[in-house]
């Protein structure tokens, strides 16, 4: 895993135990160094009661400037056996997802991160109305560590 880079910003918002379809949560991120690279995560928090092995996620990152780039994001929740990839003991699972790696906020001000989730069942047009076992959905940023810091 190597050594923990510091987290320069980070928040994270609680779920009641599900993530509806039609709920986007929104960040704002605080203006960072501009000549600096950033490692961005997801952070979510699952119980054993999320029914899925994998997620999928929509993410808009705008910038100060309005522009707005928009991700459509798959990440594995389990082990091809079944048991989950998150940490933590009990019923609770923490998982750090990688978003952006390297990352430069050119521009100076803030900036919005929004997520929502795009589950659906097999063979299904609509999606997943409650995802149920999400309690906790958040992002976190560290500064890339340079060689020699």
């Amino acid at each position: 895993m190597g050594c923990d880079h510091p987290v320069e910003a980070n928040e994270s918002i609680s779920l009641p135990g599900y993530w509806e379809s039609d709920r986007e949560i929104e960040f704002t991120i605080p203006e960072l160094a501009t000549d600096k690279a950033y490692d961005l995560f997801i952070e979510l928090r699952n119980t054993n009661d999320y029914p899925f092995s994998n997620l999928f996620l929509i993410a808009s990152l705008e910038y100060p400037n309005g522009k707005v780039v928009t991700d459509t994001l798959e990440y594995r929740m389990t082990r091809p056996d079944g048991s989950w990839l998150g940490t933590g003991m009990g019923n609770v699972k923490a998982n750090r997802l990688w978003y952006k790696e390297g990352m430069m906020f050119e521009e100076q001000g803030e900036y919005q991160l929004k997520l929502s989730q795009a589950m659906r069942q097999n063979g299904q047009v609509e999606g997943v109305a409650q995802l149920i076992g999400i309690t906790d959905v958040g992002y976190s940023i560290e500064a890339v560590q340079q060689p020699g810091e």
